[in-house]
Formats: C-alpha cells, structure tokens, sequence
C-alpha cells in the first residue's frame, strides 16, 4: 500500500460544471512524488476540465483538490500555479509577441527553494533549438518548437507537479519522438507528471499508473502492465 507521505495530488470525487452543464461526475485520480501518471479517455470524456479544475481555471462545485495535503479547490489559479504546479496548456499558448528568451523568463521562479532549479542554460540543452531561436518571436515558431517552449516555460517555474495537456497533439513523428524522450528524462530526474496524449503505446512505456475517465467519471486505473494487458478495457474506453 502506498504511504499516504508520498501524495503529492489527491483529487477526490470532484464535480465541475460550465454553466448549467455539467461535465464531471464524482472524479478522483492520484498522483504520488517522483511517478509519471496518465489520464485516458476518448475526445470529450473530461480530461481537460480535470486539468481545468486541478489548476483552479474551472473550478470543481465540489470535492477536494489536495495539493502536498493542503486543500487547493477554491484557490485563484495564480495561487495554485504558486505551490508548485506548472501547466503545459492544450494549444502551448506562448505568448505570440514575445521572444523566446522572454516567453523562457516571463514566470521564471524558484519560489520552493529546488536546490537545483531549472535555468536558461538547462532548457537550452534540454531544447537546443530554443537556444537557436532565442531571439525569434513566439509566432514564428513551428508547431514543435512551440511545444518545447510550452514544456520550458513550464519547467522554469521549477514546479513540483508538471501536468501537460495532449503533450505531442499534431506534431511530426521525430518531434514527438522528441518530446517523449524529454519526458523520460524528466521523469528520471525525479520530476512528477501528469500527462494526457492519445498515444496508448508510449504512455505505458513511460508512465507509472494510468486513469481511464469516461463521462466525467473514473471508470479504471492500474499499472501499465495491467493496461496492457486488457485490450478489451482499451477499446471499450479509448477506441483501440
């Protein structure tokens, strides 16, 4: 059994709506320090109002959002991206206007005290082509570079939890094969992530535990060998 000193996200039984419309339905999922988590599920099931929800964007009507035991649910999402969590957005959302030097810097912080944070020289090995473009304006990039900025700008904020959103959607092979691999790493150097990409195959390479949501509801959760295991549980939720 897992030691409840180890839960980093505790998200229980959460019901978020947008206007009268409501969209989940009692939702919990866990993610622990140091483990790489997915969240699954066919287009429209919940997963992005989860990630809305945990950062405070859409907030839950009810349940609780712990973040390192502490309730996060009525935070303002400032506050929340505060304590340690950093958000790889659907559509990267960089800042268009910006370089990417200034896209990198713009939130840059250390407000948790990591003794070794993430700084520009880091991310540029991590990413060398953001260190090639670092003068170049946000809307200029490719789709794959916006996604490197996106992940680096996230990482600067030196987050506790790094949470992604569709981490390689519309992206060439060799750039998602990239992005993969920068999650390995992350995840070797002991970075927790919570991350929801379509592609079943390399999630359960990486990642630790994986949630299956389906209308707003958690319907399964297990390891990747316990995933892979049931391919009739892959096509009844996720459409494989």
């Amino acid at each position: 059994m897992a030691d409840p000193a180890d839960a980093l996200l505790e998200v229980d039984g959460i019901e978020t709506c947008y206007g009268q419309s409501q969209v989940l339905f009692g939702l919990s999922l866990r993610v622990r320090r140091g483990e790489m988590v997915s969240l699954m599920g066919r287009n429209g099931m919940g997963k992005t109002t989860t990630i809305r929800s945990i950062m405070g964007l859409t907030p839950a009507r009810s349940g609780a959002i712990r973040l390192v035991g502490q309730e996060v649910r009525r935070l303002a999402s400032y506050r929340i991206a505060q304590l340690g969590v950093g958000l790889v957005p659907e559509g990267r959302q960089i800042f268009p206007n910006l370089t990417v030097r200034e896209n990198l810097v713009a939130a840059s912080g250390n407000r948790l005290g990591v003794s070794d944070p993430w700084t520009l020289d880091k991310i540029h090995a991590l990413f060398p082509r953001l260190a090639e473009r670092g003068g170049n304006m946000g809307n200029l990039l490719s789709g794959g570079e916006q996604q490197m900025l996106a992940i680096g700008r996230a990482l600067m904020t030196n987050p506790r939890l790094l949470i992604l959103d569709e981490a390689t959607e519309g992206l060439a092979p060799l750039i998602r094969e990239e992005i993969w691999n920068c999650l390995s790493m992350l995840k070797a150097r002991g970075q927790s992530i919570l991350v929801i990409d379509k592609n079943v195959g390399h999630l359960a390479r990486i990642c630790d535990r994986h949630f299956i949501i389906e209308r707003g509801r958690t319907v399964w959760s297990g390891t990747s060998e316990q995933l892979m295991a049931e391919p009739d549980l892959q096509h009844r939720y996720l459409g494989i």
